[in-house]
């Protein structure tokens, strides 16, 4: 696994609504938790498996429309993190890549 796709820390901020990461490259990522919900990658949560992996970057941007907060979090091997969410809901495994992925278009996109 690439350093830029490896955790090194995870903090997750129900009160300030976000979750961060720190990379094995220095690196360090910030993330909405409406915009994580509302990208979950599971199946049920993109509309099919051909959509998996797909993600609506604005919505990290986006003033939220409900508070959600992460009641647990775990690494699943070295390739995921599953997120347990308030709703119930506990379907999703973000792969490091993909939250990596997220990362680099969100600031892209803050840039523009």
């Amino acid at each position: 696994m690439e350093k830029k796709e490896t955790p090194v820390s995870i903090d997750i901020g129900n009160s300030e609504q976000k979750l961060t990461v720190e990379w094995a490259d220095g690196h360090t990522s910030e993330f909405s938790l409406f915009g994580l919900r509302k990208n979950c990658p599971c199946v049920t949560c993109r509309g099919g498996h051909e959509l998996m992996g797909q993600f609506e970057p604005e919505l990290f941007l986006v003033e939220p429309t409900r508070i959600y907060k992460i009641t647990s979090a775990e690494p699943i091997g070295n390739h995921a993190l599953k997120i347990v969410w308030d709703d119930g809901h506990n379907a999703g495994m973000f792969r490091w890549g993909l939250l990596r992925h997220m990362d680099e278009v969100v600031s892209q996109l803050k840039k523009s």
